[in-house]
C-alpha cells in the first residue's frame, strides 16, 4: 500500500492524473491518520471526514469523465479563520463556537474551482493572536517533529498537519510571521505573499493592514502550485491588487543546473544576526548562506536600521486594528450570546466569557493606543515608524534581489514555557514582523535541525511582487526531503 500521507502535493497531483490511485484512497488514508493523531498532536479543530470522502468520490467521477483541473481530488487543510460554506469557522475562539460559514472565502472558492477537497479546520491561536497555538479555546497543538514542544503560531495547526503528514498542504494566514514561524518550527515551507497578492475576503480579520493568506507545504514546488491557484485580484477585497499572476512553478525554469543562483545578490541584514540568536539557528543559517554562494549567489551586507522598533510598532498597529475588528463580536450578530435583560450588560458578559486572556489583553492595549489623548503619542507615531521600516526594505532591495535571514531567534520551546510571559512571546516575532509592516513577500524553508532534532528554518524576503525571484531562490536552496 502506498504511503499516501508522506506524499507531496505535486506527487499526489501526478499520481491522480496517472491513475496510480484514486482520490478516495488518498483522502481515506489522510483521515485515518488525522483521527489517530487528534489525542496527541491535535492539529485539527474539526475533521470533515464524511464531506471530504463525498467530495473525493465526486472528483474521481469527474476525472473518469475526462475532466482535469490543477488540484482535482487533492485534499488540503484549512486554518480555522477562513470561511468554508457549511463548515464551522471559529478562529479557535469560544465566542464563535457554533458559527457555521454561510459562504466561501475567495481563496476557498478558488481552490474549490481548481478541484481541491477540504479535509477540516486546523487549530490556531485564538483570532490568530499568538505565536504558539496555545491560546486556542480548544487546547494546544503539539509539534509533530519536536514532540513536547510548541508548533509555533498562529498557524500552528496547519504547520503541524503538514509537518506531521496529516495533510499534503494547508492554508495559513500571516499577520506578523504566523505562517513562517510555525513553518520553521515544524520543518516545512511557508509563504507570506506580498500584501494584496491574495484576497482576504472571507477571512476572519485580525489586523487588516497586515494579514495575508499563504500556503504551507512540504516543498517549494507545492507552495508555488497553491500560489498559482489562490493569487490574483478580487473585486470583493478592496485591498487586493490588480497585478498579473505569473506561473510560479516556472520560476526556476531554465536555471543553470550547477549555478541556479548565478547573478543573484542576496542581502544579509546585519540586524537579523545580532545578540540573542541561538547558536544552532545561527549555524544552520550560515550553512544556507554557504549553499547560496556555492550555487552562484553573491552575498552583500545590508542594513535595516529601524529593526529595533519593529516589535513595538507592530504591537501598536496590530492591537489597534484588533480592537476595531473584534468590536463586531458582541453577542448579537453571530456566535456566543450570554442572555441578559440589559443589552450593554449582554455585550460585556458575552465578550468576557467568549474571549480568552490573550485576546482581551490585545483588545485593551489596542483600545488604549486609539483613545483620546494617546492616539498621537502611540498609534500615529507607530504609523510614522512603519513608514521608516518600509523605506528600510526599499533601500535594501535597491542593493540586492532578496534578503536571507533566520526566521526565529530560537528553535521550538517546550509547551507551557513562556505561556504566562506575553512579552517573551511577542519578542519571538522580532525577525518576521518587519515583512508584514512593509508589505513585502517572504518564504520560510527548512534549513536543517538542531542536535536535538528540532527543525530550523531560513527565510528569504523579497520586494513587493517579487515572488518569482523568491521561488527561484527557494527552490535552489531547498534541502532534499528526508
Amino acid at each position: 500500500m502506498k504511503d499516501f500521507c508522506k506524499m507531496t502535493l505535486t506527487e499526489a497531483v501526478a499520481g491522480l492524473r496517472a491513475g496510480a490511485f484514486t482520490s478516495v484512497e488518498l483522502v481515506r488514508a489522510l483521515i485515518e491518520a488525522m483521527e489517530a493523531s487528534q489525542a496527541t498532536i491535535h492539529a485539527y479543530v474539526t475533521i470533515d471526514g464524511e464531506g471530504a470522502l463525498k467530495a473525493a468520490e465526486e472528483a474521481d467521477r469527474r476525472r473518469a469523465a475526462g475532466e482535469d483541473l490543477p488540484l482535482l481530488g487533492v485534499p488540503i487543510a484549512i486554518k480555522d479563520n477562513m470561511n468554508v460554506i457549511g463548515q464551522p469557522c471559529t478562529a479557535s475562539s469560544h465566542i464563535l463556537e457554533g458559527y457555521t460559514a454561510p459562504y466561501d472565502a475567495t481563496v476557498i472558492a478558488k481552490l474549490r474551482a481548481a478541484g481541491a477537497i477540504f479535509l477540516g479546520r486546523t487549530n490556531m491561536d485564538e483570532f490568530a493572536l499568538g505565536s504558539t497555538t496555545q491560546t486556542s479555546y480548544f487546547g494546544p497543538t503539539e509539534n509533530p517533529v519536536a514532540r513536547g514542544c510548541i508548533p509555533g503560531g498562529s498557524s500552528g495547526g496547519s504547520a503541524a498537519a503538514v509537518g506531521g503528514d496529516l495533510a499534503l498542504a494547508a492554508l495559513g494566514s500571516d499577520t506578523g510571521g504566523s505562517i513562517r514561524q510555525p513553518a520553521s518550527h515544524c520543518g516545512i515551507v511557508g509563504v507570506k505573499p506580498t500584501y494584496g497578492r491574495v484576497s482576504r475576503y472571507g477571512i476572519v480579520a485580525c489586523a487588516s493592514s497586515l494579514d495575508q493568506v499563504g500556503p504551507m507545504t512540504k516543498t517549494v514546488e507545492d507552495a508555488a502550485l497553491v500560489m498559482n491557484v489562490i493569487s490574483g485580484r478580487d473585486p470583493m477585497d478592496a485591498t487586493s491588487l490588480d497585478e498579473p499572476v505569473p506561473d510560479y512553478t516556472q520560476a526556476w525554469a531554465g536555471a543553470d543546473a550547477e549555478k541556479p543562483l548565478a547573478g543573484m545578490v542576496l542581502g544579509i541584514p546585519a540586524e537579523y544576526y545580532g545578540e540573542g540568536l541561538d547558536p544552532e539557528v545561527r549555524a544552520r543559517v550560515e550553512e544556507a548562506k554557504a549553499r547560496a554562494v556555492a550555487l552562484g549567489a553573491t552575498l552583500k551586507d545590508v542594513s535595516l536600521p529601524h529593526t529595533a522598533y519593529g516589535i513595538p510598532t507592530y504591537y501598536i498597529c496590530m492591537t489597534a486594528e484588533i480592537s476595531a475588528n473584534l468590536a463586531r463580536f458582541d453577542g448579537v450578530r453571530y456566535g456566543l450570546r450570554v442572555p441578559c435583560d440589559d443589552v450593554i450588560e449582554q455585550y460585556k458578559r458575552t465578550r468576557a466569557e467568549g474571549f480568552g486572556a490573550e485576546v482581551k489583553r490585545r483588545v485593551l492595549l489596542g483600545t488604549f493606543v486609539l483613545s483620546s489623548g494617546y492616539y498621537d503619542a502611540y498609534y500615529n507615531r507607530a504609523q510614522k515608524v512603519r513608514t521608516l521600516i518600509r523605506r528600510d526594505f526599499e533601500a535594501a532591495f535597491a542593493q540586492c534581489d532578496l534578503l536571507l535571514a533566520p526566521v526565529t531567534p530560537e528553535p521550538a520551546w517546550p509547551l507551557g514555557v513562556y505561556q504566562n510571559d506575553p512579552i517573551r512571546n511577542y519578542l519571538s516575532d522580532v525577525l518576521t514582523v518587519g515583512v508584514n509592516l512593509a508589505g513585502c513577500c517572504a518564504i520560510a524553508l527548512p534549513a536543517g535541525t538542531t542536535a536535538e532534532g528540532k527543525p530550523v528554518g531560513v527565510q528569504l524576503i523579497g520586494p513587493n511582487f517579487g515572488e518569482m525571484t523568491l521561488f527561484k531562490a527557494a527552490k535552489a536552496l531547498e534541502l532534499p526531503r528526508a
